[in-house]
């Protein structure tokens, strides 16, 4: 598809991008929307919300491109893909932090299960670390052993999670009165009461798929724009295509910020990254020869280093809990779009 939108006039392709991109934010804001409803309908804790389901049918591009190029045998590419984005998705809540919080975004969340989220997501990084570092055996089930051990760990973490979103041991003193939602062009939770429960599930699957649709559409359309101005292996057109398949979680958890979900928010983002590294085992399930694991080059083991480090200044803020900011942010968030530039200047070194 992408050779073929490549023939294609330039200016269409930046339609269709346009377009795409449109599909996608109203979606991701709707998708908010209906998540908070159903957590509420069925008492399903904000965190947990985020961690699993909105966090899933966000990253559902990332699962299908990494897939595809996990079958195509693009490793190293797939690879990049998954590991690159953890602190650019980390650094979607700074820019949430920026636009909307009005306090530091880590002094809302009323409960322990963001910080523990954090804490589990820098474990399960620092285990795929080890594993590069010691390196990959191969199963007789043609999987690596850690890339099986990854997949156990994070159905573990998933339950973990799942257990203590229904117990949770303490609640933070002092913690931020939720802001008054910001956004009303889009139903409001007032409104949702008169939607059944099935009709909320119906929605949220039927904008999942739209999601889905349009992400990949705008995935294909920046593809082709990069190959066609002659970018695609640049340092541009990988942080275009990168943007391109972030933006259904940009979407939602600007949205999940503006109606007062920020644990949702938090969480979605977390959930995602959590899911980028479980990944790994249906990537290497259909990747064709030695375990994926072993393509990990330096770029791609810095973008895990420089996720653990941004996952730890949010964590640090999660339990500090400073509703202080500098600049309209919170102190921690301005520390990690920092990391973030550090980052690109890095990734730009290595292309």
């Amino acid at each position: 598809m992408i050779t073929a939108l490549a023939q294609q006039p330039v200016a269409l392709n930046l339609i269709l991008f346009v377009v795409a991109a449109i599909g996608v934010w109203c979606a991701g804001v709707r998708l908010a929307h209906y998540a908070d409803a159903i957590a509420d309908r069925k008492k399903i804790g904000h965190a947990f919300m985020g961690l699993v389901f909105v966090a899933a049918v966000t990253s559902l591009p990332e699962m299908v491109t990494t897939l595809y190029g996990a079958f195509a045998g693009q490793a190293e590419l797939v690879l990049g893909n998954m590991f690159g984005g953890i602190t650019m998705q980390t650094a979607i809540l700074a820019v949430a932090d920026l636009s909307f919080a009005g306090m530091a975004l880590t002094a809302y969340p009323r409960g322990p299960a963001s910080a523990l989220e954090a804490t589990l997501l820098i474990g399960l990084l620092a285990l795929l670390l080890g594993l590069h570092a010691v390196g990959e055996f191969m199963l007789p089930i043609g999987v690596g052993l850690g890339t099986l051990l990854l997949g156990v760990a994070y159905v573990a973490i998933v339950m973990v999670l799942r257990e203590y979103d229904k117990n949770e041991t303490w609640l933070p003193v002092g913690a931020c009165e939720p802001v008054e939602p910001q956004i009303t062009e889009m139903p409001p939770e007032k409104a949702l009461d008169k939607v059944s429960f099935p009709g909320l599930v119906r929605c949220f699957i039927l904008l999942g798929l739209a999601i889905l649709i349009c992400a990949l559409g705008l995935t294909v359309s920046a593809a082709a724009i990069a190959e066609q101005t002659g970018i695609g292996s640049s340092f541009i057109g990988v942080t275009l295509l990168a943007a391109a398949t972030s933006l259904p979680e940009v979407s939602t958890t600007i949205a999940a910020v503006r109606i007062g979900a920020y644990s949702m928010a938090i969480s979605n983002i977390f959930g995602s990254n959590l899911l980028m590294v479980a990944l790994i085992l249906p990537a290497d399930l259909v990747y064709i020869g030695n375990p994926i694991l072993g393509a990990i080059d330096q770029a791609t083991a810095f973008a895990l280093v420089s996720g653990v480090l941004v996952t730890s200044i949010y964590l640090a803020g999660l339990l500090i809990r400073s509703p202080k900011t500098i600049f309209g942010i919170g102190r921690d968030s301005a520390l990690v779009l920092v990391v973030y530039a550090v980052t690109l200047a890095v990734y730009y070194h290595f292309s």
